[in-house]
């Protein structure tokens, strides 16, 4: 499988993972996003495990780097459970995969001299798009044209982004593994450095005293964030892997995100029928239609970016 096969299977569980993000969120366990985001930075010391596998030293400055993209990453991390706790998921996604795309691409043309071929920009900019498209909330009675969530939703697209061009930068020094390692690392000093905050520290602290509890809803909610985890954590390892390949552009993997919202509206509207307070979804002919375009012109865009012709590197 080539590296846009392997991007659009992480994020496949990406969006599942996003799923039970959204239930979780909703429940009392981890009802703050803060709470969410430490367990989630917690769950990166299982890296321990791989260091037989490729682990090895590497100077301060790379360390610095690689502890630096870990932060960003948490923290990007914690603005997307921010927005995906207020707002519809299927929503949210789309804004953090456009904003993602349009700032790599900048970014990897003034730090990793990356450049697209004119297929690829299009493909890019129907991907953007297309996300934009499906983001705005055009149903009836709305006095807001973005939702709930919008500028945290902004923010961790540019946080996503930023870490991304440096554990790019990384990869292109170092094997996929060690890199791996010590940028997860980094993302646990991230979840460290929320105990420096009040507002968050007090409810951290105090989901951690409820773990002596074991309610058949505690256990119900530990395993479901287990399991969304591990669907995240083999989809963050899979799309990484595909941008740690050679022949692989961090703009077009980026733009590939636009894939995951499609299977989150997807998974949203059959999920909304279950738990419809928590998966909220717009179901409107107006919004249906805007989604369906906007799928569309996603579709059209990941055509372009997986022509032979449209990336150049």
């Amino acid at each position: 499988m080539n590296w846009i096969g392997i991007a659009i299977v992480a994020y496949f569980l990406l969006a599942l993972e996003i799923v039970l993000d959204k239930f979780l969120l909703s429940s009392k366990r981890v009802s703050h996003p803060a709470i969410y985001a430490f367990y989630s930075g917690t769950m990166s010391l299982f890296v321990i495990f791989l260091i037989p596998f490729g682990f090895h030293a590497i100077s301060y400055e790379k360390i610095f780097l690689s502890f630096i993209a870990g932060i960003i990453f948490i923290y990007g991390m914690l603005s997307l459970f921010s927005a995906v706790k207020r707002g519809e998921a299927s929503r949210v996604l789309p804004i953090v995969g456009a904003v993602v795309p349009i700032t790599s691409f900048f970014l990897a043309i003034i730090f990793l001299g990356e450049n697209l071929g004119i297929r690829g920009s299009l493909g890019i900019g129907a991907l953007i798009f297309g996300g934009i498209l499906i983001s705005f909330n055009l149903a009836k009675n709305r006095t807001r044209i973005f939702f709930e969530g919008f500028r945290a939703s902004v923010l961790a697209g540019l946080l996503l982004a930023l870490s991304t061009i440096f554990i790019k930068a990384l990869y292109n020094e170092d094997n996929f593994l060690n890199v791996f390692i010590w940028t997860r690392m980094g993302a646990f000093l991230g979840v460290l450095s929320f105990f420096l905050i009040p507002i968050w520290r007090k409810p951290i602290l105090n989901s951690l005293l409820k773990f002596k509890k074991s309610e058949k809803e505690e256990k119900k909610s530990g395993a479901s964030f287990v399991l969304a985890k591990a669907l995240g954590g083999s989809g963050s390892f899979l799309k990484e892997n595909a941008v740690s390949m050679s022949l692989a552009s961090v703009t077009v993997v980026n733009a590939l995100v636009s894939v995951e919202y499609v299977f989150i509206f997807i998974l949203s509207i059959i999920f909304s029928g279950w738990m419809p307070k928590i998966m909220r979804e717009e179901k409107d002919f107006k919004s249906v239609i805007q989604k369906l375009i906007a799928i569309a012109i996603i579709t059209w865009g990941l055509i372009l970016v997986s022509s032979p012709y449209g990336v150049r590197t």
